[in-house]
């Protein structure tokens, strides 16, 4: 057995309190809607005796939603997260966490006092044994059970009201998986096939830029508490002007196999990984929830989508275009939003014309249908590890705009969004809870940045970082071997002047001795002597 795989086998058995906090998944904590779990520092509340936080009331908002939704107390994600708890912690100062014993993003230590900022980087840019620690983290996050969370597999009503707590344990690279099919699911509205389509709390209005925000920054987190290694940060892939998938390589995410060109590679770890979560049309006609079964391998075919709905990948001009419009969302805040930067940046708007409802998609979605697998499942999507790689872009575009327009928190909806989009919403599945505003800001205020977006210098820096990562894991062995060949060049040296004293001629052999004893008659000189001392003079500078 590998170190690594090793390691992953005792994680899954490490005793826990283990998107539900494992303690709140009882029966208990559902009937008294109550999630406020003891921090392990002092084990009181939301570590209240240590002050990092207390058990508080939800306060949610009452701001009207847009008509999009026309329904009211049917779903469980409305007045999140009112239907399974109305009170949970409130974290005081940095602490963050639903039970207060995490560090806000952007701050480290004990105390949650140490303020750092995180670099995004572009994934050609890291050094090979950056790619090799990527994956590995990657396939470590996929065969752990999750520690903290477990996932619903019910509803509350199928839960009779929290008297029948339905959950399940799924890895920690799964928990990911499934909040992004919950918060994009249809709304079931009591029977098989009866369900709400025009309905999702992350995406298609404006809180799907926060929120994906948000989905990342805890994913990050995860993966550093899971393997210690507090400076790991998410790469992006810069997809601008690509004609084919360049991360799509066995070093990196996985190539396509040979024997089926819509399976990853045999040489990739990936290949081996089972997606969940990611039959949509099969849930809404039996009007349940994902329970989390196995449904089969990643799938992936780059290239070969319905070009009559995207015809490639985006261009660097459809970017600038995006980043040029100033309004961050217009109209009815959905698909049909004209000169919307989020509509135009999620793929509904034009983006050579900014005009919504565009019959061919763009930007962030021409990505995803691209990939022509899983990856093109809106529920099912975060199955391929890619779609970290994708959205690390698409969040690197937005900070990009906020930087350029500086836009004023008003520019955020505070009411008549799609229900779940509006500024004080919280952000559906999460927990601890999240509001929408609270990540329309700039990534320097949550303690991270983007190499593409550093100053020309340190861009160059950056672009070096892995050459000098390569040359840094092997000037030991350039040193070793400079040394064995400064030694060699020494004995060799050692030898020759030895070989040159041992085998001088005999004193009696000297030319000025016995010169005249073995001197022949000479006829005619081969050169003058004014000649010879012209001759050896040029020769000397020559030299020189």
């Amino acid at each position: 057995m590998r170190p690594l795989a090793i390691f992953s086998f005792f994680l899954c058995f490490v005793p826990s309190y283990q998107q539900f906090p494992r303690l709140c998944a009882t029966q208990e904590a559902l009937l008294t809607k109550e999630c406020c779990p003891p921090w392990e520092g002092d084990g009181s509340a939301c570590g209240a005796r240590s002050g990092r936080g207390f058990c508080a009331d939800v306060e949610v908002s009452d701001q009207p939603d847009g008509a999009q939704y026309p329904f009211s107390g049917l779903d469980d994600r409305e007045r999140w997260p009112l239907v399974f708890y109305n009170r949970t912690c409130q974290c005081a100062g940095n602490f963050m966490g639903f039970n207060c014993a995490d560090c806000q993003f952007g701050y480290f230590g004990e105390n949650c006092n140490e303020r750092r900022e995180s670099l995004r980087r572009n994934i050609f840019h890291l050094s090979r044994s950056e790619r090799v620690r990527l994956v590995s983290y990657l396939n470590l996050a996929k065969q752990t059970v999750s520690r903290d969370y477990v996932v619903a597999t019910g509803t509350f009503r199928e839960m009779n009201n929290g008297s029948n707590p339905m959950f399940a344990n799924v890895s920690v690279y799964d928990v990911f998986v499934w909040i992004h099919y919950y918060v994009s699911r249809n709304a079931l509205l009591g029977g098989p096939g009866n369900v709400w389509t025009d309905v999702d709390f992350a995406h298609w209005a404006p809180a799907f830029l926060p929120w994906h925000r948000l989905y990342l920054l805890h994913w990050e987190h995860d993966i550093r508490k899971l393997t210690g290694d507090m400076s790991f940060t998410i790469p992006y892939w810069d997809w601008r002007d690509a004609q084919a998938c360049d991360v799509c390589t066995d070093e990196l995410m996985g190539g396509s196999s040979p024997q089926d060109p819509s399976l990853l590679s045999p040489g990739s770890v990936f290949s081996s990984w089972r997606v969940l979560c990611s039959q949509a049309e099969d849930y809404n006609n039996r009007g349940v929830l994902c329970d989390t079964s196995d449904e089969g391998p990643v799938r992936r075919n780059p290239g070969n989508q319905n070009r009559n709905l995207v015809e490639r990948l985006p261009t660097s001009a459809e970017v600038d275009f995006t980043l040029s419009l100033t309004n961050y969302d217009t109209g009815a805040m959905d698909r049909t939003a004209n000169m919307s930067f989020r509509n135009t940046l999620e793929g509904f708007g034009d983006p050579q014309t900014g005009l919504g409802s565009s019959s061919r998609l763009g930007m962030h979605a021409a990505l995803h249908v691209f990939m022509n697998g899983s990856m093109s499942s809106v529920q099912g999507s975060a199955n391929d590890p890619i779609f970290l790689l994708h959205h690390a872009f698409v969040d690197s575009i937005f900070e990009q705009w906020l930087r350029r327009h500086r836009p004023s928190p008003s520019q955020y909806p505070e009411s008549n969004a799609p229900i779940g989009h509006n500024s004080e919403y919280h952000m559906v599945p999460f927990l601890p809870l999240h509001r929408n505003r609270e990540y329309f800001i700039s990534s320097k205020d949550l303690g991270y940045e983007y190499s593409h977006l550093l100053d020309a210098s340190q861009r160059l820096a950056e672009s070096m970082h892995p050459y000098l990562e390569e040359l840094r894991d092997v000037w030991p062995w350039l040193l070793l071997a400079g040394l064995c060949g400064g030694i060699v060049t020494i004995a060799i040296s050692a030898a020759v002047i030895t070989a040159k004293r041992r085998y001088r001629r005999p004193s009696w052999l000297r030319v000025g001795r016995w010169k005249n004893a073995f001197a022949l008659p000479e006829r005619q000189p081969l050169i003058s002597s004014s000649e010879s001392v012209e001759t050896n003079h040029r020769n000397y500078q020559t030299t020189m």
